[in-house]
């Protein structure tokens, strides 16, 4: 059995596919972009450091969604439109894991929905 997650606090998804699912005492939750989920607007800024902060928001918010915490994340998988951003998005991305962070890969990609420079996915233990 699976559950969908939806929050309006996060950006609707922009193709077939949803914010997140719960299954199996996980929360399975999809690439976020830096995506006002108020506005519906891309962030078209050039700090790398605001734009990871924009997904780590939206993670954050769907991660609340489905009763959990950041805490609870197990999995976190970035990807980067260039590998020379991975200093700035690391340092906003520990700001959200301070003890005992999550397991992560981060890997370099061709290219990214709507020309974004981060997407970053999580898999969550449900409490």
């Amino acid at each position: 059995m699976k559950n969908v997650i939806y929050t309006p606090s996060a950006p609707a998804p922009i193709g077939p596919y949803s914010q997140a699912i719960a299954a199996g005492g996980f929360v399975f939750v999809s690439g976020q972009i830096a995506i006002d989920p108020a506005t519906n607007t891309l962030y078209s800024g050039t700090d790398i450091k605001a734009e990871t902060r924009v997904v780590m928001e939206n993670l954050k918010a769907i991660i609340e969604q489905a009763g959990c915490k950041m805490n609870n994340v197990v999995k976190c998988t970035i990807f980067l439109s260039d590998m020379n951003y991975f200093a700035d998005v690391n340092a906003v991305y520990g700001e959200y894991f301070t003890e005992y962070p999550p397991a992560r890969e981060t890997v370099a990609v061709a290219g990214l929905p709507k020309n974004v420079r981060v997407e970053i996915s999580a898999v969550v233990a449900m409490p």
